[in-house]
């Protein structure tokens, strides 16, 4: 009992150091009801901690009672335990102690997924496929990946003894890895679109991506002549706002304000700091769905400063900002403190929240949807994301395609493929699998069961169901038919979707002796989108004419 007791003081420590933080913040207000309700809550606390009947964990409660306050505010507001802080250090610096490689699970074993390029994985010969079969001695079988991952980092320096199973010849093999500090690329690939035409990938906005963007703008400008960029921020999620705002120094003249967060306790104003190095480049910006926060910061600074044609689809919606307060022990609250708004003024937060406490959570309705000029009096708009300003509609891969490759189907059967072909490498630029490989897929598919139904069939299923609840018996019997006749096995999928498939499979065998920019290049020049935003900054007259006269739609 004294144990629990002890715990339980530490957690009502910190909940009060935590309340005393926020007063202080806030002004030194002495505010009743926050007192209050922390009192009732510890003392609620207490209660569970010494008189329930089973014995409970108070760290547990706390944990309780932290998800109930932020889950009625938003997403992006969340209690970070001690436990929690090492994963979201590396989602804010892509840093982390480790061997630099992705892992997944196959069956009894977890295998190496990818080694980054250069990484103490990649340099001890470790390959797609290679069985993890002890760490240190340890038997690996039956350990998820969270547990391989988890023995595998540590701080950089240290060593540990890794056996694997090689793919290519099945032998054993044991290895001394030295862990290193490891940075996941915020900048993966860059390249070229076309002679002069340039092309980078950004995933992410973790620390350091700027330096990354700029080395990689230098490495172009060294190897040719940039007549144009394409930035790529399809997929990315966002991250540290600073790193937008020295990303966007490259483009626009020193001094330039390019996003400012206003919130309860203190507002900002941030401007580029140094000149750019690119001040005239045509410049497009690729952006879709998942594009969001810090993403979306720098699409929509350059296309309020009419310094870059925005394409794709209507990005995310996220213009909320995020920073974290320590409670103690540890322990940290991630919270919104405040909205940002680009240069026109705008914030394009798609989600309202501000009465999500009372269960109401609502996309801004067009009725306040403001409309908002660019710097050369073109109208944008707030409350729906970035709207592009030469929208594309997004090309979606089929379905069947993609749940084999989320079952693992795809690079089982690459494992396979290598092990029949050792040595094979796969060139990004003119590899194409051959009818005969593509045929000994679907011999390798035979005895997998796949829990695949069309959305044909599911809608027939809905449309006789349906039918038979409103006794329309000829319409039912008629969807019971078709449904019938629809030949939507897995052997007959195989077929219906075999450039789909054979694409996913190709890219899992460039990706075996090129890294991920080997299969970012292998795709560049087929992909719709990259190929119209290159044909718009090469093309000096309508890359002028959509910056001086075309608006953007409303929603």
């Amino acid at each position: 009992m004294r144990t629990l007791r002890g715990k339980w003081l530490l957690a009502a420590a910190a909940l009060f150091a935590a309340g005393g933080a926020l007063l202080l913040t806030a002004g030194r207000r002495d505010d009743f009801g926050l007192g209050r309700n922390m009192e009732i809550a510890v003392n609620m606390m207490r209660e569970l901690s010494l008189y329930f009947v089973d014995e409970v964990e108070p760290d547990r409660l706390m944990e309780g009672a932290a998800d109930g306050m932020t889950g009625l505010l938003d997403p992006y507001t969340e209690y970070l335990s001690e436990e929690d802080m090492g994963d979201f250090d590396l989602m804010t610096t892509g840093k982390y102690g480790g061997i630099g490689s992705l892992i997944r699970k196959r069956g009894d074993y977890v295998v190496i997924a990818q080694p980054y390029r250069n990484s103490p994985a990649d340099r001890a010969g470790l390959r797609i496929g290679d069985r993890i079969v002890a760490i240190d001695g340890r038997d690996a079988r039956g350990l998820s990946t969270a547990e391989v991952s988890g023995l595998m980092k540590g701080e950089p320096g240290t060593e540990f003894e890794l056996t694997v199973e090689r793919l290519a010849g099945g032998g054993r093999e044991t290895l001394t890895l030295r862990r290193e500090r490891i940075a996941i690329p915020g900048v993966p690939y860059a390249g070229w679109v076309e002679k002069g035409i340039g092309y980078i990938q950004h995933s992410d906005f973790t620390e350091g991506c700027y330096e990354e963007m700029r080395s990689a703008i230098e490495r172009l400008r060294g190897e040719d002549t940039l007549r144009g960029l394409v930035l790529d921020y399809r997929g990315n999620g966002g991250g540290i706002l600073q790193e937008a705002v020295q990303i966007l120094s490259m483009f626009v003249p020193r001094g330039t304000e390019v996003v400012s967060t206003r919130g309860r306790t203190e507002s900002r104003t941030f401007r580029t700091g140094s000149d750019p190095i690119l001040p005239d480049l045509p410049l497009a910006v690729l952006v879709n769905g998942s594009s969001a926060s810090a993403a979306e910061i720098v699409a929509g600074a350059l296309q309020d400063l009419d310094r870059a044609v925005v394409v794709g689809q209507r990005s995310f919606g996220k213009g909320l900002v995020q920073s974290t307060r320590p409670l103690g022990y540890n322990a940290y609250l991630k919270l919104t403190t405040a909205r940002y708004y680009i240069p026109s003024g705008r914030c394009i937060q798609a989600v309202d929240y501000s009465h999500a406490a009372e269960g109401e959570v609502r996309d801004i309705p067009d009725s306040l949807i403001g409309e908002y000029t660019t710097r050369g009096g073109r109208k944008v708009y707030d409350g729906c994301g970035i709207m592009p300003d030469v929208r594309l509609e997004p090309e979606y891969g089929s379905r069947f395609a993609m749940t084999l490759y989320v079952l693992g189907f795809i690079e089982e059967f690459g494992d396979s493929y290598m092990e029949l072909h050792p040595g094979f490498h796969a060139d990004p630029h003119d590899f194409t699998l051959s009818d005969a490989d593509y045929e000994a897929f679907v011999r390798f598919m035979a005895d997998r069961e796949v829990p695949y139904e069309s959305e044909t069939r599911r809608a027939l299923e809905r449309l006789a169901e349906a039918a038979g609840r409103d006794r329309y018996e000829e319409i039912r019997a008629g969807a019971e038919a078709l449904a019938d006749k629809l030949d939507d096995d897995t052997e007959a999928n195989l077929r219906t979707y075999r450039d789909e498939i054979a694409e996913l499979i190709e890219n899992d065998l460039v990706l075996r002796g090129n890294y991920a920019a080997g299969v970012v290049e292998r795709r560049l020049g087929e992909d719709a989108e990259v190929l119209r935003a290159a044909a718009i900054v090469a093309d000096g007259t309508e890359y002028r004419r959509i910056l001086t006269e075309q608006d953007t739609e409303r929603k």
